[in-house]
């Protein structure tokens, strides 16, 4: 990814140099210490012509302020200062980024009449900052921009309020739930060439850096614990398969752990049910849900989060050679259960089957979420503001919704039910990894239920909301990292002791 700008903290005084950012709230205007600088009152005339008034979203830029030594001061609108919530300031912090342009130094005067402005709402506009800059440009020889200029370096971003200490503190820990985002952002947008099932391992591996332990299973090791069908999607692939177990202990050693599983295939030809090549290069993101766990698991370690919880991840590549496994093959589970495969790219409910029991036999966890680019299905049914949300558990469904609605990666719930599980019935095998022309994504979450057990489990099919994301105030990037903060405000709120 791109440099970061610094954020750092400091106390109310009046900026000499560089761009300053005011917010102005609707029908209240400035703060005090926004005033302070526009000595000539500038803005205030500005405002005026403009018809400037403070709405969410607004802005005012004006240049080369009179009296002040600035290279701009810019106003942003936040809307009725009362009504302001956590992702308000996170959206705030994404329009600070946006405004910077090619200033190399910035200062944000927090003071709004009328509003909460304390640590935490400090700390989230330094995050929506440092989330809405990230740009994936490794791969660029010449970092040039748009207009053929050289870019900018990477800018020093002040951010006065009245306490600097307490928000470092706030800071620190919403830091590293970025900085989780931004990693799932990483995994997602690197393309397949230099991403694979070997080299994502690697990756988990530096997480031990953080305090988390990791283990790496390999081919040899998953076929002696019976895993066949996560091994029948690696067949078609020179490249191997892996399974990443992650655990952070930061709870009672007593405690069960909360398990997160992701579906890690790091690029899906299709297999032999070949897909389409139009849009094809998108599969080099259907493994964000195991971007989403890694990314989750570096957030809590990252925050020293006082919980137990283990992230598990299958990587495999779905290629094509002449080991690929065959349509109508039939492959035995760990589980012990036989599935006939009709469809080759219903692959990653195959993936994830062995990895979800695995995780339930080894580690008896509170509960089990899987996150997973499954179906399309699910892009036709909500489109791509919302993530398919299937559970056999109302309260573990209920304070996902809840999380969702918080971070505003939002979820809705879809059926389960007896009917749909009918439809993979198999004549040959326990199972058929397909069912029929309707109901895809109900159907992918039917056959993932037979490996959890009795274990309260949630199912997210993140397909139309990890990769090709649309963009917002806090990501322009491809691939928006969706998961993380969703998953570290669920462990926030309800788990941690």
């Amino acid at each position: 990814m791109s440099a970061q700008p610094s954020v750092s903290f400091a106390r109310f005084a009046v900026p000499r140099k560089g761009t300053v950012f005011v917010l102005s709230a609707e029908g209240g205007g400035l703060g005090e210490h926004a005033k302070a600088c526009d000595p000539s009152g500038v803005l205030a005339r500005a405002a005026s012509v403009a018809e400037f008034t403070g709405k969410p979203g607004s802005s005012l830029d004006v240049l080369a302020p009179e009296g002040s030594g600035l290279d701009r001061l810019v106003a942003i609108g936040i809307g009725k200062a009362t009504a302001l919530g956590e992702h308000d300031w996170l959206k705030l912090g994404g329009a600070v980024a946006a405004g910077l342009r090619k200033a190399s130094e910035a200062t944000v005067v927090l003071d709004v009449p009328g509003a909460d402005v304390g640590s935490e709402q400090a700390a989230n506009l330094a995050a929506g900052i440092l989330l809405r800059s990230y740009a994936f440009d490794k791969y660029k020889t010449r970092k040039d921009d748009a207009e053929g200029k050289t870019a900018k370096k990477p800018a020093r971003i002040t951010i006065q309020t009245g306490n600097p200490a307490g928000a470092k503190k706030a800071f620190a820990e919403v830091e590293a739930v970025a900085g989780g985002v931004l990693l799932a952002r990483d995994l997602v947008n690197e393309p397949a060439n230099t991403l694979g099932p070997l080299e994502f391992a690697a990756r988990i591996k530096e997480l031990e850096a953080l305090g988390v332990t990791v283990e790496i299973l390999t081919e040899k090791e998953m076929k002696k614990l019976g895993m066949g069908s996560l091994l029948g999607v690696a067949q078609g692939s020179p490249r191997g398969a892996r399974l990443a177990v992650m655990q952070w202990k930061g709870g009672k050693a007593k405690d069960k752990p909360l398990a997160f599983v992701g579906k890690g295939v790091t690029f899906d030809t299709g297999g032999n049910s070949m897909k389409t090549a139009s849009g094809m290069e998108d599969m080099k993101g259907d493994m964000g849900g195991a971007a989403a766990v890694t990314g989750l698991i570096h957030a809590l370690a990252g925050r020293k989060a006082k919980v137990n919880a283990v992230g598990l991840v299958g990587l495999v590549e779905n290629a094509v050679d002449g080991h690929a496994q065959r349509p109508g093959d039939i492959v035995t589970s760990m589980s012990g259960q036989t599935i006939e495969v009709l469809n080759t790219d219903a692959e990653g409910r195959l993936v994830l089957a062995d990895v979800l029991w695995y995780c339930h036999d080894r580690f008896q966890p509170k509960f089990m979420v899987n996150l997973a680019t499954l179906t399309g299905a699910i892009m036709v049914a909500l489109g791509q503001h919302y993530a398919g949300l299937f559970s056999n558990d109302d309260e573990l469904a209920g304070r996902l919704t809840e999380a969702g609605q918080a971070t505003q990666e939002r979820v809705w719930r879809m059926p389960l039910g007896p009917e749909y599980d009918k439809l993979i019935e198999s004549r040959n095998a326990d199972m058929k990894n397909i069912g029929g022309r309707y109901g895809g994504a109900i159907i992918a979450a039917q056959f993932l239920q037979r490996f959890v057990k009795d274990t309260p489990w949630a199912h997210l099919d993140i397909a139309g909301t990890a990769m090709g994301a649309v963009a917002s105030e806090i990501n322009q990037s491809w691939g928006s990292g969706f998961g993380v903060r969703l998953l570290d405000r669920l462990v926030r709120d309800h788990y941690e002791g």
